[in-house]
């Protein structure tokens, strides 16, 4: 799962970066025109659920589910003109949603590059140039369908749904909207996989805001978008700091937890996606998984063999589990499910899988 920090120059990309992976890069750094510079890494995802079940099971290892992010430098504030640059497409196709990082602090020092502070604007100019790119990218498939109609390179009946679907596609973003907004059948978002349309991707607005400032008022978000207030700069220092030193220093501040939890978990939440536990003495382990997603599917994410050979799964809650005080007791009383492929695996389910191979 990989999700792009994107957003003008000085909105705080990688402030962003920093606080949520707690990185040392360095910040406020101009970076030369048409140039794409991107930075990698991957934050656990914070679920207070993994530290219970690693109370109750003391194991060798504790994993969280992971989310990573890439701080994707090189969006000029001039995109809209001259539109984006085949190298910065190329890294925006290849992620699974957005996180926009979007300036609401005043800073004299930190010129906004279009010399005004406005979120407001700067989120409608995103989409504004995203939707842009995908409407210019459905109408080359359609002429390239067209020439495929003319020279016969496929069966007909496949060139025709595919024109369908892309006439769809046309409509929506011809209406302004994004894709996103648009309900597609599994066969037809397969379809859709390999074209690197940005506008079909989720995406989470950040409002990096000055210490103490408040979120200002934004458009109502539509279809898979969320929107969240964050302090940027105090959140990278919170990040930085020695652990004990950051629980003092959120407990003098009053603060319950810091605020890059929130966007963690938004990160995790706005691509559909949900954990179930593997637990033992040897690890605990959260692992990432489709809402709707199968126990066959469960087995798959953790190892090919596990599916090939899968017989059932023994299926707990993880509330009921650390009630019972463990498997044995769970086994015991007889309060493990068992369940087959077709189970669909709920959010906290704990999952031992079966299998022969």
């Amino acid at each position: 799962m990989r999700l792009g920090i994107i957003g003008l120059p000085s909105a705080g990309k990688t402030t962003l970066f920093n606080a949520l992976t707690g990185g040392r890069l360095p910040t406020g750094e101009a970076h030369a025109p048409g140039r794409v510079e991107v930075h990698t890494a991957v934050a656990d995802v914070p679920d207070e659920r993994v530290g219970a079940l690693s109370d109750v099971f003391r194991p060798r290892k504790t994993i969280h589910a992971k989310v990573t992010y890439a701080d994707i430098g090189g969006l000029s504030a001039a995109a809209g003109a001259e539109g984006l640059p085949g190298a910065l497409l190329n890294h925006l196709g290849q992620m699974d949603g957005f996180v926009h990082v979007v300036r609401a602090f005043e800073d004299p020092a930190i010129p906004h590059p279009l010399e005004s502070v406005d979120p407001a604007r700067d989120v409608a100019a995103m989409e504004s140039e995203f939707l842009l790119n995908d409407m210019l990218a459905v109408e080359r498939r359609l002429a390239r369908l067209a020439e495929e109609r003319q020279k016969v390179m496929r069966e007909r009946a496949i060139i025709d749904r595919e024109a369908a679907l892309f006439e769809r596609l046309q409509q929506v973003l011809n209406g302004s909207q994004p894709l996103r907004a648009l309900t597609l059948d599994p066969d037809e978002d397969r379809l859709l996989s390999g074209f690197g349309l940005l506008t079909r991707r989720p995406m989470l607005i950040v409002v990096n805001l000055a210490e103490g400032g408040s979120l200002p008022p934004l458009a109502a978000p539509g279809p898979k978008v969320q929107v969240l207030p964050l302090q940027g700069k105090l959140e990278m220092e919170i990040a930085q700091m020695p652990a004990d030193e950051a629980v003092e220093f959120l407990r003098g501040y009053g603060i319950a937890e810091p605020g890059a939890r929130a966007v963690l978990q938004a990160s995790y939440d706005l691509l559909g996606l949900h954990s179930f536990f593997t637990v033992g003495e040897d690890e605990v382990r959260a692992w990432t998984l489709r809402r709707g997603a199968t126990a066959l599917e469960a087995a798959d994410a953790i190892h090919s063999d596990l599916a090939r050979g899968f017989i059932r799964a023994e299926v707990i809650p993880w509330k009921e589990l650390l009630a019972l005080g463990g498997l044995n007791q769970a086994r015991t009383e007889g309060k493990l499910r068992a369940e087959g492929k077709e189970y669909v695996v709920k959010d906290g389910d704990i999952v031992h899988i079966k299998f022969n191979v």
